[in-house]
């Protein structure tokens, strides 16, 4: 109940002799006149320059927004750009490790053929050592099976024959037989 009293209060003091249906005529002339000076103050000081403000700021913004359009699409060429040439560096990645691969294997053949080749002249020289030792150690035993065969045969034949013309036709004997072999 006291807020409504206080409502009524402020009501009938404020609005007491105001209407807004009837104006009064010379608050309609003051008022109309203070509207159009402000009005005028407003347009030459304030309007101008606030219209100058949101032209630059319009224009400021567009230019920012085109320097990121064309941001966007430098940043859009340089991507396309950068995979390209991770592709090219991928490509010569694997083509480089293909021939390093092939260039490993030809290395590794020609160096297996080589050790092939060496192996092979090693056993081939070893061999041949061999049977060259062979030969000599043969002939050798041959040189002194021989000697001792003639050293052993001069003794038996000093022992056996006794006289010139007995070892002469003994000689002759073995001559002919030596012929014929």
């Amino acid at each position: 109940m006291k807020f409504k009293f206080y409502v009524i209060m402020a009501e009938t003091l404020f609005l007491a002799d105001f209407s807004v249906i009837k104006p009064d005529p010379g608050l309609i002339l003051w008022t109309s006149l203070i509207f159009l000076i402000v009005w005028g103050l407003l347009a030459k000081f304030a309007f101008r320059p606030i219209q100058e403000a949101l032209k630059k700021r319009e224009y400021d913004i567009q230019s920012a927004l085109d320097e990121a359009k064309k941001a966007r699409e430098e940043i859009s060429n340089m991507q396309a750009e950068n995979d390209r040439l991770l592709a090219e560096a991928r490509e010569e990645r694997a083509i480089i490790l293909k021939e390093a691969k092939a260039h490993k294997d030809s290395i590794i053949n020609e160096a297996k053929g080589k050790a092939k080749e060496e192996a092979q002249k090693i056993v081939a020289a070893a061999r041949q050592d061999i049977e060259n030792q062979r030969m000599a150690v043969v002939t050798d035993l041959k040189n002194q099976l021989g000697i001792m065969a003639l050293e052993i045969a001069e003794q038996v034949i000093r022992k056996e024959l006794k006289g010139d013309t007995e070892q002469e036709a003994y000689v002759k004997k073995l001559v002919d037989d030596v012929e014929l072999n």
